[in-house]
């Protein structure tokens, strides 16, 4: 287990990596004119926004370059460090450019798609954007604001290695997990707003 758990590391690092870049990303001024809401600030029949202001083109792009140029990167570090073995990607295929490109390009969209539905739900319920509940649905929401994302992006690894349903939970779980310890130091680091 202890091998599967390394493995999950090794083959998602670049997304870890991606993810960190890109709260610096849609800080910078890099591409401001992107950096509209994806709704565009429409509401429905609930008159309700669809995702909200923190959903934005500009952040939907850099997740797919940062996930591109971080994928690219991380095929030469697993070939020079010997790890391809570690990276569930590379089990059934060959560490190429080309694949590293797309598997970038879908583990970018894995994770940015994988956001959306969280936001459009959590919209609908009337929490604020970059907010969670309080009560007891707290922790329950914060847990599925972690792991929304790596829902995407472990669908993508399981579109290349036949993970199974309990390996891809488990993935999903660890991913969480992960990505809440992050976001606690991206916070203590002020490029993130709110804790949680």
């Amino acid at each position: 287990m202890l091998h599967k758990l390394l493995m999950m590391y090794v083959t998602l690092c670049p997304v870890i990596i991606a993810g960190v870049l890109n709260m610096i990303w849609c800080k910078s001024k890099v591409m401001k004119w992107a950096k509209v809401p994806m709704d565009f600030g429409k509401t429905l029949s609930d008159n309700k926004r669809i995702f909200g202001d923190n959903k934005t083109w500009k952040g939907f792009f850099g997740y797919i370059l940062l996930n591109t140029i971080c994928a690219l990167l991380w095929g030469a570090v697993c070939r020079t460090a010997g790890i391809e073995e570690l990276n569930f990607f590379y089990a059934n295929n060959k560490n190429t450019f080309l694949f590293n490109l797309l598997i970038g390009i879908l583990l970018g969209l894995g994770y940015a798609l994988f956001e959306l539905p969280n936001s459009f739900f959590k919209r609908r319920l009337g929490i604020t954007p970059g907010k969670t509940i309080s009560g007891a649905w707290r922790a329950f929401f914060i847990v599925l604001d972690q792991a929304d994302s790596i829902f995407g992006c472990a669908l993508v690894v399981w579109l290349f290695y036949d993970l199974g349903i309990g390996l891809y939970l488990l993935y999903v779980l660890v991913g969480a997990f992960t990505h809440i310890i992050f976001n606690m130091l991206l916070y203590f680091c002020k490029l993130r707003k709110n804790l949680f």
